[in-house]
């Protein structure tokens, strides 16, 4: 059985995937308390950018529903990078960013609050991974999705329809 996918429904499913991968990742971080360093949520930025231009992409004529999805597949190539660099700086190919740790909390609101605060406070390098799974970190899963994404949104604008099954 074939499914074919008009550009506007493939738009759209890169939305869901995207949400879906920013989802798993707030589910790592509220739900099984992985705090995330600062290359971790700059990755989250495409996916920011890409889940409102993948719906505007659905709601234009097909000639803007093709540019958004040539823009998505961009988009998921800038995100695969970022991911990618991150991977390196996790296993020691690439120097990090010196700046690198989790977020900051809410505003002191005076000094008593701000040490209480800095004892707290888990900082959070961009050198180690929180976890992994099959040998690849968080920002390796970022990489195959991200490619796979970009892959899928190039496919889309290519062609007339994309067909998935057998």
């Amino acid at each position: 059985m074939r499914l074919r996918l008009t550009m506007r429904q493939a738009a759209l499913a890169v939305v869901l995937a995207a949400a879906a991968t920013i989802g798993g990742a707030l589910v790592f971080e509220h739900g099984f308390g992985y705090v995330p360093c600062k290359l971790c949520l700059i990755q989250r930025n495409p996916y920011y950018v890409a889940m409102p231009l993948g719906v505007v992409a659905a709601l234009l004529p097909p000639f803007w529903t093709r540019a958004g999805l040539w823009l998505l597949a961009l988009v998921f190539l800038v995100s695969a990078g970022l991911g990618a660099y991150h991977a390196g700086v996790e296993w020691g190919f690439f120097v990090g960013p010196s700046d690198c740790g989790g977020g900051s909390g809410a505003g002191a609101g005076n000094v008593g609050d701000f040490l209480s605060q800095l004892q707290n406070t888990r900082v959070v390098s961009c050198t180690a991974a929180a976890w992994r799974f099959l040998g690849l970190s968080l920002a390796g899963w970022n990489v195959l999705i991200s490619l796979a994404l970009a892959a899928f949104a190039a496919k889309a604008a290519v062609g007339k329809g994309l067909a998935l099954g057998r």
